[in-house]
């Protein structure tokens, strides 16, 4: 079965949606039930829904709305630090609401 540790990164996660973080516990609380299958599904779903493409992540910082939330500082390191990563090879963003996800995307065979 998907690990519970991987469900705990995700409630742990400050930048995980409140809806993968439901999945999450909802997965949590089905262990060891008939339901324990079904909420994987479902948690594995969400994380490739949730996770955020880098070229996504970048133009989010590089956005008003970014500016708005973080302020110009923190969206402009925010920004700088996303075009690092991709430069670095990275596909996706590494905050870790989107680390949970991949990590969840990458072991979805553990059932």
């Amino acid at each position: 079965m998907l690990n519970r540790d991987l469900a705990q990164a995700v409630l742990d996660a400050p930048s995980a949606c409140a809806e993968f973080k439901q999945a999450a516990q909802n997965y949590i609380n089905s262990i060891g039930t008939d339901k324990e299958t079904e909420a994987a599904e479902m948690l594995i779903a969400e994380a490739k829904e949730d996770i955020a493409p880098i070229d996504g992540t970048i133009a989010f910082f590089e956005s008003d709305m970014a500016k708005q939330i973080f302020g110009d500082e923190v969206a402009a390191q925010k920004l700088a630090h996303a075009k690092e990563i991709k430069a670095d090879g990275a596909i996706y963003c590494d905050c870790p609401g989107c680390i949970a996800a991949l990590n969840i995307i990458n072991k979805k065979n553990m059932f």
